[in-house]
């Protein structure tokens, strides 16, 4: 049984200053997507469902149906700031933006009956990863075991600003043992302690050993972990009512997974490169990356 990915592209943007899921960064004028695309659909992935906000879909459609149209099937799945939320308590929820991404990843939930894997719009993964979850996902029988690509976090920061990232702690055994979602992480560029890696916990600073594994939000789940993130999405709903910039994310849903038992998570390390964009100052450095692939013949000069 083949795969399908999820995209999580309804993310407003705040920092970049617009749409980054569909701004051109190829050489050819491709958007990150279209190298997700490429890859997942090399490594036999058989179905991609794009999760996005209303507004986003005509654009979608016009960037993305005709392009894959005979080479992967397409799904949309919207994520509203009601989808998912109690009813007796979404009239009291006074919210301006998305909850998170496993909030989105809950909203295509009706969209996925395959093992499936999750991404972010706006990161280049390189191939690698999609093969290693596309194997994993169509190879692993066990419906508690699921699975993440991981990085090196000297490998995922911005020259231009903090990151998030998702600090992983890995047992002997090869499988997750803690992940926790870090908002501000970066590179510190001062006196005696230029070039550590640091992230801020309210007035603290914490080093960060550069090989440290963290989550890019790439991760691959059996179809059984819906039931249970629907319960944890209510749980969290209920519990930050009065809080409107709370976010549940995919992290935390791993997380509770693993404490409670209910949930084991496979970890993989990629050697691929990777790159993202946070910042409007990070398109050129990314432009430049796609540019050198295009250069080694990585990728064809035509993706579809």
């Amino acid at each position: 049984m083949q795969p399908t990915l999820l995209i999580l592209a309804a993310g407003i943007g705040s920092r970049y200053g617009g749409v980054k899921q569909l701004d051109k960064f190829g050489p050819n004028g491709e958007t990150i997507i279209d190298y997700s695309l490429h890859d997942a659909i090399r490594a036999g992935f058989g179905k991609v469902v794009f999760i996005i906000r209303e507004e986003l879909k005509a654009d979608f459609e016009d960037v993305f149906a005709g392009k894959l149209a005979g080479k992967i099937d397409v799904d949309y799945a919207i994520q509203a700031l009601d989808s998912y939320v109690p009813a007796e308590i979404s009239p009291v929820i006074d919210r301006k933006k998305p909850w998170g991404t496993g909030h989105a990843m809950l909203c295509a939930k009706e969209h996925t009956h395959t093992p499936f894997a999750v991404i972010n719009a706006d990161d280049f993964y390189g191939f690698e990863a999609f093969q290693l979850i596309s194997n994993f996902l169509q190879t692993d029988t066990d419906d508690s075991l699921h699975a993440m690509v991981g990085y090196e976090v000297q490998k995922t920061l911005s020259e231009n600003g903090s990151v998030s990232r998702g600090i992983c702690s890995v047992k002997e055994d090869g499988n997750l043992a803690s992940v926790i979602e870090r908002t501000k992480i970066y590179e510190e560029k001062n006196g005696e302690t230029n070039g550590r890696i640091v992230f801020e916990e309210g007035e603290d600073l914490t080093g960060l050993d550069p090989k440290t594994i963290v989550s890019m939000n790439f991760w691959g789940f059996k179809p059984s972990v819906f039931p249970l993130l629907e319960q944890q999405f209510e749980s969290f709903a209920y519990a930050n009512i009065d809080s409107p910039k709370s976010e549940f994310y995919i992290p935390t849903v791993m997380t509770n997974l693993i404490q409670t038992e209910t949930g084991r998570c496979k970890v993989f390390l990629s050697s691929s490169t990777w790159f993202g964009v946070t910042y409007p100052d990070d398109k050129p450095k990314v432009q430049a990356a796609l540019q050198k692939l295009y250069d080694d013949k990585a990728y064809p000069d035509k993706l579809f």
